[in-house]
């Protein structure tokens, strides 16, 4: 990142802190006390020292926690703020007061109390974490919209109970420990500094609440493990690696929280015929040098069945040629892209009598240059 807070705002948490995508947890660490040293609030007094502060930190509670790391990984910032709903819970259980110990700067949550206008206090139960899963598909699945029926392992929420983990006829009770929060808040003082660090309620295990009468069909948990039939609707010419989301196909939430999505990953291996570039498709045919030389029509394979193509006389090896529209659907878009054959020249390793003495009379008369 620049160390100008004024020059253009990096869209990857990486390039924010300015560390490699394999970068550890002590370098990331490291990386933003250096900067959030840099344009903190109490020592940097430029307009825009705020707004680099908040997006640097940003970054570190991302990029310090394994679960929102992984999740930024492989759906980006995007996929980040789906899980975790709001900025106030992706910020919520970074460990900020290790990072600034013996700065001497004074409670690190009154920073973010001018963030989230209320600090870092209460934390509600989480949505449902996201699934994701790999769907191999052939390239002739694709050539027109399609549907796939799946089978998902996944939680849902208890029929039984309702999802509140509490036997029919009961309710749970609110964590006399916590209030309901499911965390608690532990204040260490150090020299001139305070700090407080939030930390999961060890009586409720960050439920906020007790369950003395668990549901017997899920056990007091709220949720049980289900096996669902899904269907999947696929447009029509898709590319390798395209990636749907289906919302709320996920786990499920916590105490009635919404369930997260499922990620279906889009996997097409590569043809044993056709060469894919975006919605053009690629395929070699075979001509000896006498049909080369004299012209033919050929066959050849598409998506869409055989089509016949002729090759003009005196083609040369490596010339292509176009077979309009038997390529692949444009994705968003009207239309189909194109074939192109390539065509490769053989010599032929044996020839009878006459059709050598053909060649001999040709190359005498100067017919073949």
């Amino acid at each position: 990142m620049s160390s100008d807070a004024g020059g253009p705002e990096p869209r990857d948490f990486y390039d924010v802190l300015g560390v490699p995508r394999s970068a550890s947890k002590d370098e990331i660490k490291s990386a933003y006390r250096k900067m959030a040293l840099q344009y903190h609030p109490d020592r940097n007094k430029s307009p825009e020292a705020e707004a680099t502060f908040k997006r640097v930190s940003e970054a570190y509670a991302v990029l310090s926690d394994e679960d929102k790391r992984k999740q930024y990984d492989t759906y980006g910032k995007e996929g980040v703020y789906q899980k975790y709903g709001s900025e106030e819970e992706v910020f919520r259980g970074a460990d900020f007061s290790d990072v600034f110990r013996g700065t001497g700067f004074g409670d690190f949550n009154d920073v973010f109390s001018q963030f989230f206008g209320g600090g870092m206090g209460r934390r509600g139960p989480a949505r449902g974490d996201d699934l994701s899963l790999h769907l191999q598909l052939r390239l002739e699945d694709v050539i027109t919209e399609t549907a796939k029926e799946i089978d998902i392992p996944r939680t849902e929420a208890c029929q039984v109970c309702g999802g509140s983990g509490a036997a029919p006829g009961t309710s749970p009770k609110r964590c006399s420990q916590c209030g309901g929060a499911g965390q608690v808040q532990r204040v260490q003082s150090t020299g001139f500094a305070r700090f407080i660090r939030v930390e999961q309620c060890d009586k409720c295990k960050g439920r906020g609440v007790i369950i003395e009468n668990p549901c017997k069909e899920c056990k007091g948990r709220g949720t049980v493990k289900k096996t669902r039939r899904i269907r999947i609707q696929i447009p029509a010419g898709v590319d390798d690696g395209h990636t749907l989301r289906l919302r709320g196909e996920g786990e499920a939430g916590q105490r009635g929280t919404p369930p997260g999505d499922l990620y279906v990953v889009v996997n097409i291996p590569e043809h044993p015929i056709y060469r894919r570039r975006d919605s053009d498709l690629y395929v070699d045919t075979r001509i000896n040098a006498i049909e080369a030389m004299l012209g033919t029509e050929v066959r050849v394979p598409t998506l869409y069945g055989d089509a016949k193509l002729d090759i003009p006389a005196g083609t040369q090896p490596g010339a292509t040629f176009k077979i309009k529209g038997k390529g692949l659907p444009r994705v968003n878009s009207f239309g189909k892209g194109d074939e192109f054959v390539v065509t490769g020249v053989y010599v032929p390793k044996s020839l009878s009598g006459r059709q050598k003495e053909m060649l001999r009379a040709l190359v005498q008369e100067g017919k073949v240059q």
